[in-house]
């Protein structure tokens, strides 16, 4: 055997062994396994076996220092986070500042907007205030007094405005003098105040002109420096773009490096995968054949089961059998032995019969002694019984005279108890009387409180509309009291609207009466001046008489 990998060709040194065991007493363990053939046995070189044993673990080197390096990276990443977080002239400080700004902003517009609704809730409540205000005027106007008096009032201007027109007639017929005098005065005085208007409006729209003026130069300053600062951060956007752009282009060169590493761990989970399910496939195969086998030892269970119920069902049909068997020898047997019974009860019934005539005439003969002994018992008993039917109606009567007594004196207490429920009965009558007065009584003051509380409101209501009577009358009394009379009269007729008399203990109501028949329409009122016929005799004639 040559020597190989490391030695220079040639035959082994002999005796080396035993010299190296002979000139040192160190004892090292072997390096081989005892009974290993060292024909058999290849020598590697160092750098050859590291080389072997790098090629072998190449994968898991890498892979350990990639995921080191992405750790690193990753740390490194976070630091860097952690140190820029809070610089303001980058892109993200720039955009966190941004919207600190738009969110204080929309704070302040928030309050702004509660501020106005709060405004606006308390204009709207106001408004509300005042439509309830216009409601009850409303109401106020739409009532039947209100209405009359407005009717009035309509009436008084129309005669202030028929006596003006009167007036004017008249006086249309004087000079023209006097009024080219006050038309030529109206004239100028109305070219004077146009004057001034037009004057006025020439002011107002110099002023207008030069406030319009003002601010679209303030709001062209604010355009300018508006667009310095879009344009600077135009410049500072650009410049995070290109920042932007290189990272994405290293974290671009990163994931696919990230891809490709992911590509090889697939392929072998696919190739561990496809093993699995090859074992699990075949522990499938194995789970099937004892399920197959476990039905098929159900099966026999249940043919055991069936063949024993056969074998249970043929038993018991073989016992009926018998027993059948049995109950039909049973009774042959005791057909066989019904006539020898026959037999005998006929020799029995014909010694009974003589018996029993024997019997019979002893019986007779016994009978005829007892009927004489029962006849002479008889007429005693028939006279014991009427003298205890005589004692027992004696008896009977006494019974019957308690019994009535008994039922007098239950009559009288049934008397007694129906004058009782009678009492009841009328004092309960009595109470219910009371009662009904009473409600009667409550329903009369709750009338009369009802028509005072009316009273109250009336009076309350005619006050109102006194006090607005009264400025009305007051307002129409300053240009004239000449036409106030319509006004007065509608004041003075009273609430209620009606042709009745005022009735002083219901608030001063003026009732209507109504007719008796369907329509039930308000009767007319008519103030009569008298009869036009006085004259008895023209009246005699109108209706035909002749005496």
């Amino acid at each position: 055997m040559r020597a190989r990998f490391g030695r220079r060709s040639g035959q082994f040194k002999e005796g080396l062994e035993m010299e190296n065991s002979e000139g040192s007493q160190v004892f090292y363990p072997p390096l081989l396994p005892s009974k290993v053939d060292l024909r058999q046995v290849t020598i590697i070189p160092h750098n050859e076996w590291k080389r072997i044993q790098e090629s072998l673990d190449s994968l898991t080197r890498e892979a350990a220092c990639l995921r080191a390096e992405r750790k690193a990276k990753k740390e490194m990443h976070f630091r860097s986070q952690d140190i820029v977080k809070h610089w303001t002239n980058t892109y993200a400080g720039m955009k966190e500042q941004k919207l600190r700004g738009k969110k204080q902003r929309d704070e302040e517009l928030e309050a702004e907007r509660r501020m106005l609704d709060m405004e606006e809730a308390a204009d709207k409540q106001g408004e509300r205030k005042k439509a309830i205000e216009r409601a009850k005027q409303y109401q106020f106007y739409q009532t039947e007094r209100v209405k009359t008096f407005h009717s009035g009032l309509l009436l008084s201007r129309v005669m202030k405005e028929r006596d003006a027109q009167i007036e004017f007639q008249k006086n249309k017929i004087k000079s023209d003098k006097t009024w080219e005098e006050q038309l030529k005065h109206n004239i100028e005085q109305a070219f004077k105040e146009e004057q001034e208007k037009a004057d006025k409006r020439y002011r107002d729209r110099v002023a207008l002109a030069n406030d319009h003026l003002k601010q679209i130069k303030e709001h062209e300053e604010e355009k300018e420096r508006k667009k310095k600062e879009e344009n600077k951060d135009a410049e500072e956007i650009k410049r995070q773009n290109a920042l932007y752009d290189i990272e994405m282009k290293k974290k671009l060169e990163r994931k696919q490096e990230e891809i490709r590493e992911n590509r090889r761990l697939f392929f072998e989970y696919m190739n561990d995968k496809n093993i699995i399910k090859a074992i699990e496939q075949q522990q499938q195969a194995e789970e099937d054949e004892k399920i197959r086998n476990l039905i098929k030892a159900k099966k026999r269970l249940t043919q055991m089961k069936n063949e024993k119920e056969a074998e249970t069902k043929r038993l018991m049909e073989e016992r009926r059998e018998r027993i059948n068997n049995f109950l039909s020898k049973l009774i042959k047997e005791k057909l066989d032995n019904e006539d020898l019974i026959i037999a005998r009860d006929i020799a029995e019934a014909e010694a009974e019969k003589e018996k029993r005539d024997r019997e019979r005439y002893e019986n007779n003969k016994a009978e005829l002694k007892e009927i004489a002994d029962y006849r002479a018992n008889v007429m005693k008993s028939k006279e014991e019984e009427e003298r205890q039917r005589k004692i027992n109606a004696k008896e009977h009567l006494m019974d019957i005279l308690k019994a009535d007594k008994i039922f007098v004196e239950h009559e009288r207490e049934q008397k007694c108890k129906v004058d009782e429920e009678r009492r009841e009965v009328q004092d309960a009558h009595i109470q219910q009387m009371a009662k009904n007065k009473l409600n009667t009584k409550l329903l009369k003051e709750e009338e009369v409180d009802y028509c005072r509380l009316t009273a109250a409101i009336a009076v309350e209501k005619e006050k109102e509309f006194q006090d607005y009577a009264k400025e009305v009358i007051k307002s129409e009394s300053q240009s004239t009291e000449k036409y106030i009379y319509p006004l007065v009269k509608a004041v003075q007729e009273g609430p209620g609207c009606g042709h009745g008399p005022v009735l002083v203990d219901r608030g001063g109501l003026r009732p209507s009466y109504q007719a008796t028949d369907v329509t039930g329409v308000q009767l007319p009122f008519y103030n009569s001046q008298g009869s036009k016929y006085n004259n008895y005799q023209k009246s005699k004639g109108r209706l035909g008489f002749t005496w």
